[in-house]
């Protein structure tokens, strides 16, 4: 057996948690498998499966030789598919925050698979930093500012972001209305999860940016959490108005401070800069910008 149908053994494996199952799909004997996997431990230096009695799981090296496998795999499928002409097929990793998934990619989805429906779509939810390359995700799709990587990021947008606050929180402390009042208020805290520093409150002021450090007696990593924090009045926030639209309209939530605007924030699409793309992933970026047209501006 070669290094390729090696590979693809070994990720039925990982995939089916079981050398008998995956011997099935590959109509091979249980046998060779189990000795096509030692040969290939053997010829890597390292354990990539932990065997039970129950089931086969990767070690910490396997799971990482996993995703690399993935990604020499598809990058094959994509190479004889392109001078087939075949359609796009195959797995897409992608690792997205929740609430943008939520609001601009999750209601176009449905039409997306039924056009590309070879393409299957892992999507990850998360706000903390991937490692692309070691973990086998093929792009990721970030809202606000960016650390420093060897990343491709793409500019997809700029949505606006305001200061807001539940009304019973207004009432209890009262209404702010410029950057030196908020000594006396406080905020529901947003905290990286990459680095666990919390966010600060920043204004545009003519040509310059300031920013606030505001005490948090809360802070949170998820959006959702840090949407019901906000919203049950536990302290002010500044908050993208894609996610809150529906609740300034209804009155559960005010926008403070106008004259003190915050800066827009980008969403960007990431990718290894040194991986050639296959084209489902090209497909899928250039999708993804279609569901942002443009900066979107606070009506």
């Amino acid at each position: 057996m070669d290094r390729l149908d090696a590979m693809r053994l070994f990720t039925r494996v990982v995939d089916r948690c079981s050398f008998t199952a995956a011997a099935h799909d590959l109509d091979i004997p249980r046998s060779t498998a189990t000795q096509v996997i030692q040969e290939l431990e053997a010829r890597l230096g390292v354990r990539l499966l932990q065997r039970t009695t129950r089931a086969v799981r990767p070690t910490l090296d396997g799971e990482a030789y996993y995703r690399r496998c993935l990604a020499i795999l598809d990058d094959v499928e994509d190479a004889e598919g392109a001078f087939r002409g075949a359609a796009p097929k195959g797995m897409l990793r992608v690792e997205v925050q929740g609430t943008i998934a939520r609001h601009f990619l999750l209601p176009a989805l449905p039409e997306f698979l039924a056009r590309y429906p070879d393409v299957e779509i892992a999507m990850s939810e998360s706000d903390r930093w991937v490692d692309v390359v070691r973990e086998g995700v093929d792009c990721v799709l970030r809202y606000g500012a960016l650390p420093d990587s060897e990343l491709v990021a793409r500019t997809v947008t700029t949505l606006d972001r305001i200061t807001c606050a539940a009304p019973a929180y207004l009432e209890r402390y009262g209404c702010p209305h410029t950057p030196d009042d908020l000594t006396h208020h406080h905020a529901v805290g947003i905290r990286s999860i990459t680095t666990g520093a919390l966010t600060p409150f920043e204004f545009v002021q003519a040509d310059s940016m300031k920013r606030i450090e505001l005490r948090a007696p809360l802070s949170v990593t998820g959006t959702e959490t840090f949407r019901s924090a906000v919203l049950l009045g536990l302290g002010l926030a500044q908050m993208p108005v894609f996610h809150i639209d529906r609740d300034l309209a209804e009155g559960r939530l005010v926008r403070v401070m106008a004259d003190y605007p915050t800066p827009s924030a980008p969403v960007s699409v990431l990718y290894p800069r040194s991986r050639q793309l296959s084209p489902r992933v090209r497909l899928f970026i250039d999708w993804v910008v279609q569901r942002f047209p443009g900066t979107r501006n606070l009506s």
